[in-house]
């Protein structure tokens, strides 16, 4: 069987490891249009702030160490893709190098294009001095820019965004952040957390311009003059992350795609056309909160599809078990974690959905130290079933979100939250988790609003 993988990011690294592994046999051609593969451009924060001093250390594999794996893998790289005919099976391939266009044939192709940073319909964007923040190429460019410049204005207010204005708070820059279009980090936390995280920015200094959009751009030759929709600003350097897009357009016509672009697939990974696979940014996930298509662009989606391509492409044998869209960053020295819906988005899915938020220390007071972990936990109040949370913390709390994640793919309630057996030792917690405790503040709150709405129909 002859393989053709369009693209090699995180997912189709992950694909192609698993076929050479299972099935060494088959032939496999990659085409990817750049001169590396399987860049972590979430790493890129920590290579402008000094954590990673090396740009090269953020890439998870390399091309020789696969085609050494694989003796029937072949790498075609600054190759690009022009066109894709599913009914003839046949792509036609241009190498970046000579200009020169081939054609080729497969049995089966896996489509890893991944996807391409938004770009906003701003005036200006492409000018010097404006900057995209996705790939290893933009990685350099920015950290090369960043040296000659004080001020640095960041477009968007989603992880990117915020983990760049906190890298650059750190090197002595002059860190502004515009963010008007949408809440900071709404696709992740509710307001009340992303307040936190508002106030942490500042205090260390980031000039947080929120509910202000950004809509021109325009470069003296020393500056970028950013014209927003409320007045002009100015920066030595302007950073625009304000999200991803799938990079579909080589199957469009030819599978089944969602209104974003997205690829939907089956439980195996298969698109419509039963000889096309896809997996990573490219597609959608079945996003177990709603149990419908989501877009959701991460690392941890893009491997476990990869995977499971590089399994089922020979027969239909480990069934994609959804996601939640469970994530993570560092804040200075605090962690924010989520998982599931916020309350907007649960309510935006049309559920009857309340949340409630608390804080607590997440050990007793009587050892050496402890420190608050505020949390936020939705639910549908129609079965009580567990449909997101939150957590912020300068404790560790990653794993917390983990926990969550899991009783949300497996349909748990609040009820269940609330009495889960969890250990006890005064090193981590008190004899009912903080976990516990969040969930029992869930089963009060929906308790007591059932009686009230009891005691209503009884007038």
């Amino acid at each position: 069987m002859k393989v053709i993988v369009v693209g090699c990011t995180h997912a189709g690294t992950a694909a192609v490891q698993e076929i050479i592994t299972h099935h060494p046999e088959a032939e496999v051609v990659v085409y990817e249009r750049r001169p590396d593969i399987a860049f972590l451009s979430c790493g890129i924060a920590l290579y402008l702030n000094g954590t990673v001093t090396q740009l090269d250390e953020l890439f998870t594999t390399n091309v020789k160490s696969l085609e050494a794996f694989g003796a029937n893998v072949k790498f075609e790289l600054e190759h690009d893709v022009l066109d894709i005919d599913a009914k003839t099976h046949e792509i036609s391939v241009q190498d970046l190098g000579s200009g020169r266009i081939t054609t080729d044939t497969y049995d089966k192709l896996i489509y890893t294009a991944g996807s391409f940073p938004v770009v906003p319909p701003i005036q200006g964007v492409s000018l010097p001095g404006v900057l995209m923040c996705k790939d290893y190429n933009d990685a350099q460019r920015i950290y090369e820019t960043a040296k000659t410049a004080h001020s640095i204005m960041i477009v968007g207010g989603g992880y990117i965004g915020v983990e760049l204005a906190e890298a650059y708070s750190h090197t002595g820059h002059e860190v502004s952040l515009i963010n008007g279009v949408r809440p900071l980090l709404s696709h992740y936390v509710d307001a009340s957390l992303a307040n936190l995280v508002r106030l942490d920015l500042e205090s260390h200094g980031v000039q947080m311009l929120l509910d202000e959009v950004a809509m021109k751009f325009d470069n003296d030759g020393e500056r970028v003059f950013i014209q927003t929709s409320k007045g002009e600003r100015y920066a030595d350097l302007a950073v625009v992350c304000v999200g991803f897009q799938p990079q579909t357009e080589l199957l469009r016509d030819q599978v089944a795609m969602n209104a974003d672009g997205s690829i939907h697939v089956d439980d195996y990974m298969q698109t419509s056309d039963p000889d096309i696979f896809a997996a990573g940014d490219a597609v959608a996930v079945h996003f177990n909160p709603t149990g419908k298509d989501a877009y959701a662009p991460l690392a941890t989606n893009a491997v476990r599809q990869g995977k499971l391509v590089g399994r089922n492409l020979f027969g239909k044998r480990v069934k994609y078990m959804g996601t939640q869209a469970t994530s993570a960053l560092t804040l200075y020295d605090k962690t924010l974690a989520a998982t599931g819906l916020t309350l907007v988005r649960a309510k935006t899915s049309g559920f009857n959905a309340a949340a409630v938020t608390m804080t607590v220390n997440y050990r007793p007071t009587f050892m050496p130290s402890t420190v608050p972990i505020t949390m936020s936990l939705v639910y549908d109040k129609a079965n009580r079933q567990i449909l997101g949370a939150q957590l912020y913390s300068q404790y560790d709390i990653a794993q917390s979100a983990n926990l969550i994640s899991v009783m949300i793919q497996n349909r748990n309630t609040i009820d269940d939250l609330a009495y889960v057996d969890m250990l006890f030792n005064p090193h981590y917690d008190y004899p009912w988790n903080y976990l516990n405790l969040l969930g029992q503040e869930a089963v009060e709150q929906a308790d007591s609003q059932t009686q009230e709405d009891d005691h209503e129909s009884l007038e």
